[in-house]
């Protein structure tokens, strides 16, 4: 009896010990996770830091050799023969995002306005998914895909169109984005409470007049916050644009003409050939800082938009 009453003390003190054992590690775990976490976090900030400074001592190593103004304002880019314009590589990337908005707009928020009001669940299911592949394709993909099938499709229906052009590019960027736009807007449209459907059908409206008076306004900010993002993925893709759009850096609007990107140079410029702190290295980061410009102006945008039309219910 004496024994297996020490036992059983004994039995209780290990019980009491390895609870303070798993008290003393949980204690520990939640003092180090949020120091990991703010590690992350700080590695985030100083990546965003150490790009953003890359960018700006290359861009400012270039602008002590071209004048900015001759940068931004001339229509001429050549960088092997010093000429550095940019304005044509502006000009093909607005015309490419152009087509691709055209494209992505109409058909991305149809498709979100069917999945969200007009979709039974068991299609909604099996739509969305299939239609976010398209989001996980690779872009080289999709540029082959505009070079070998929809240029020709196009140069059929207009013979001077050369095979490296800025439509077949276009569309398919537009292609390519009308995922983010279509999922994004209908959880938008999903996030709109029943109620103001129900209000609506219950005065008498179709659901179509749901759909584009009650639904469609009240998800707004949602669906223009998407299309932002979307135009800022279209102005920064890069492979499809430099397989199909070709590399001509032409200060035009016709999209049935060879184009070049800002990322396509940037592709074309950052090559083996290009010698380590020549002008023409230097360009590269002057159009990537522009580039960046351009995208940081369309997420501050989209942050102004969310917030501005954000319906609270």
């Amino acid at each position: 009896m004496a024994s297996n009453q020490m036992n059983k003390e004994l039995s209780v003190q290990d019980m009491i010990k390895k609870n303070k054992q798993k008290k003393n590690l949980g204690n520990a775990i939640e003092k180090i996770v949020p120091i990991f976490l703010l590690l992350c976090a700080v590695v985030s900030v100083l990546t965003t830091i150490g790009i953003l400074f890359t960018l700006l001592r290359e861009s400012i190593l270039f602008f002590t050799k071209v004048p900015l103004t001759d940068f931004y304002f001339g229509t001429n880019w050549s960088p092997w023969t010093e000429h550095f314009g940019v304005a044509p590589l502006i000009a093909g990337t607005l015309l490419i995002t152009a087509i691709a908005i055209c494209v992505a707009v109409p058909i991305g928020i149809a498709c979100a306005i069917y999945l969200s009001e007009y979709a039974s669940e068991r299609a909604r299911k099996i739509i969305k998914p299939i239609l976010e592949i398209l989001a996980g394709i690779p872009t080289v993909v999709y540029g082959f895909f505009a070079l070998t099938f929809v240029s020709p499709l196009l140069m059929n229906i207009f013979p001077d169109m050369r095979i490296f052009n800025a439509m077949s590019a276009g569309l398919v960027v537009g292609i390519m984005i009308i995922p983010m736009i279509a999922s994004l807007s209908e959880d938008a449209m999903s996030a709109v409470p029943k109620s103001l459907r129900e209000g609506a059908l219950g005065l008498g409206a179709t659901r179509f007049e749901v759909s584009m008076k009650v639904v469609l306004p009240a998800a707004l900010s949602g669906i223009i916050a998407s299309i932002v993002l979307a135009v800022s993925r279209a102005i920064g893709e890069t492979m499809i644009v430099t397989i199909a759009a070709g590399a001509t850096p032409n200060l035009t609007f016709n999209p049935t003409e060879s184009i070049q990107t800002l990322t396509a140079f940037i592709v074309q410029g950052a090559t083996g050939d290009t010698s380590y702190h020549s002008t023409i290295y230097n360009s590269i980061y002057a159009v990537g800082i522009t580039l960046f410009i351009f995208t940081l102006l369309m997420n501050i945008l989209s942050q102004y938009i969310s917030r501005r039309f954000k319906e609270d219910y």
